[in-house]
């Protein structure tokens, strides 16, 4: 005996498209209240040695690798070139990055952090460092690498579709 859908299947109770569906089971409606709260936890952390979101996301970029290039940056950081243009502009006001022409390539501006970039970077990851510990305690180490997984392939399954629409049209 059948009592209708089944709704024990996240999948379909996260579809927007379903008439069973539940907000609390949407993956973007909890990715982005996460990275919301996050956020705002970790802003006034930065606040306090004179950061903002899109300063330290340039900076823990540089920190991994630099130079790079401006559209290397925005990419990384998930912010518009335009956007990113000016503030790697303010950065730069700031003393903390400077910029070149590439040597491959002069239509390439690459940016460098400077000291003061270095430095500011090391606070930032000092004050951020226990907020991270404490979002990811209770985790075991395979409960991250799944989640580390899981948003992997949620990121590929969305560049599919960008591929599918561009073939399309």
């Amino acid at each position: 005996m059948t009592t209708g859908p089944d709704n024990s299947d996240n999948r379909r109770l996260g579809d927007p498209g379903s008439p069973a569906f539940q907000l609390d089971k949407y993956p973007f409606y909890l990715l982005n209240r996460a990275v919301s709260r996050y956020n705002i936890v970790i802003e006034a952390r930065l606040r306090t040695i004179d950061l903002d979101i899109p300063n330290w996301r340039v900076l823990m970029v540089l920190g991994e690798r630099a130079p790079r290039s401006i559209g290397q940056i925005a990419e990384a950081c998930v912010i518009n070139l335009s956007t990113m243009m000016r503030i790697i502009g303010r950065m730069k006001n700031a003393g903390l990055v400077t910029s070149a022409a590439s040597r491959d390539d002069a239509r390439v501006t690459e940016v460098f952090l400077t000291d003061e970039g270095h430095a500011r970077l090391d606070r930032a990851r000092t004050i951020t460092a226990p907020i991270y510990q404490a979002v990811i305690d209770g985790f075991s180490s395979d409960d991250f690498d799944r989640m580390i997984g899981d948003l992997g392939r949620l990121h590929d399954n969305l560049g599919l579709i960008d591929e599918q629409m561009a073939k399309s049209g």
